[in-house]
């Protein structure tokens, strides 16, 4: 996104295609013999843009795309993306018609879904394509294991349905590799039982981003990562970092400098007080963006390669950050919240950090109101 809605914003989202490229190149190298690629591009990706995400991954290593939802992926398809595309998560069955139009593969998890998906599937333009989703222990959506194969007789049954794939996902693969390999051992013994019975499947997926870097027999022959090719490190052990490179840098600018007196109050309900004479740059973002104001914030922002730590309240659309150390501060200066200026950073882990969370909720809490300008790779 360019030119005139960048410009009407004071904060901007950037995104670096080239380093979402050598990333996606990266992951696919990293791949089994013979394993696809599938890209996750659900909640616009990870905040970073889908439409940009996805015609740079296909280019780069990704065979394919996965969604949240047939909203997500109807956006895709009228942007003029052709790759499959995986709907991950569930759907109400009057969009199942969309999906059969938009040539969308869907998620099976339940029998009760199911016999939804075949009611509303009956008499479309042609089979239907369902990857299986079995419950390995992690809880949420997924067909329990010993209930797999009565659902694959029963979508095998069905005229209007196509049962191309299986998968399964893994609940700890970033911090418990006993247990990924439990979950890894129990969809292996449902594979076993189902071809015994005779169903084969095109697709067989199951890594996750911290999977695929921790565990290569769980490549089976596709992958599905989100947060690598972001350049975010899954398993926070700072090895990612030094293979690839983060895609988002979020920034604003200062709107105004204040010098202020010892004891003057800064921002809502007056819980900061400067402490001596103090230089107070206003910021026009705040929780409106995705600053998060409470329980916990940002700690810094960086101007002019310094780190300036905020004070008082993030407000809707107005921040506070003290710049008494950073001579020349003015009205325009460029302040990064996220990503380098100079020779600082502020990473998504170190925001993570500061407010109690994880990388993905950092850059997925960006207000999708900001602009992301692309810089193609």
């Amino acid at each position: 996104m360019t030119g005139e809605k960048g410009a009407a914003y004071p904060s901007r989202v950037s995104i670096d295609g080239g380093a979402l490229a050598a990333n996606t190149s990266w992951i696919k190298s990293r791949l089994s013999p013979g394993a696809e690629l599938m890209a996750v591009v659900k909640a616009d990706a990870y905040g970073h843009g889908a439409l940009d995400v996805a015609r740079i991954a296909l280019r780069h290593g990704a065979d394919m795309l996965a969604v949240a939802n047939i909203g997500e992926a109807a956006e895709l398809r009228g942007a003029g993306i052709r790759a499959p595309i995986l709907v991950l998560s569930a759907f109400p069955p009057e969009m199942i018609a969309a999906a059969t139009t938009l040539k969308l593969w869907l998620t099976v998890y339940d029998m009760a879904q199911a016999r939804q998906i075949q009611s509303a599937a009956q008499g479309g333009p042609g089979k239907l394509p369902l990857h299986l989703k079995v419950d390995t222990g992690m809880g949420r959506l997924g067909v329990a294991r010993e209930e797999a194969l009565a659902l694959c007789e029963f979508l095998s049954r069905q005229d209007d349905l196509r049962l191309d794939g299986i998968c399964t996902h893994f609940s700890t693969a970033d911090s418990d590799p006993a247990y990924l390999s439990r979950q890894l051992a129990r969809f292996n013994r449902v594979l076993e039982q189902l071809r015994g019975a005779g169903f084969s499947f095109r697709y067989r997926h199951a890594a996750n981003s911290a999977a695929l870097l921790r565990c290569p027999a769980s490549h089976f022959n596709l992958a599905r990562p989100g947060l690598l090719l972001y350049g975010l490190d899954p398993l926070g052990d700072g090895q990612v970092a030094r293979q690839l490179q983060p895609v988002m840098r979020w920034t604003t600018s200062i709107a105004q400098v204040k010098n202020l007196p010892p004891g003057s109050p800064v921002g809502y309900g007056n819980t900061y007080r400067a402490q001596g004479r103090e230089s107070i740059a206003v910021l026009p973002v705040g929780y409106a963006d995705g600053l998060r104001r409470s329980p916990r914030t940002w700690r810094e922002a960086l101007v002019h390669g310094k780190r300036a730590p905020l004070v008082g309240r993030v407000s809707m659309e107005k921040t506070t950050i003290n710049v008494s150390h950073v001579p020349g501060a003015r009205i325009g200066d460029e302040v990064a919240l996220l990503g380098r200026q100079g020779d600082e950073e502020i990473s998504a882990d170190e925001i993570a950090s500061w407010i109690g969370s994880i990388n993905y909720e950092v850059v997925t809490s960006i207000a999708p109101r900001l602009p992301r300008l692309l810089a193609a790779p």
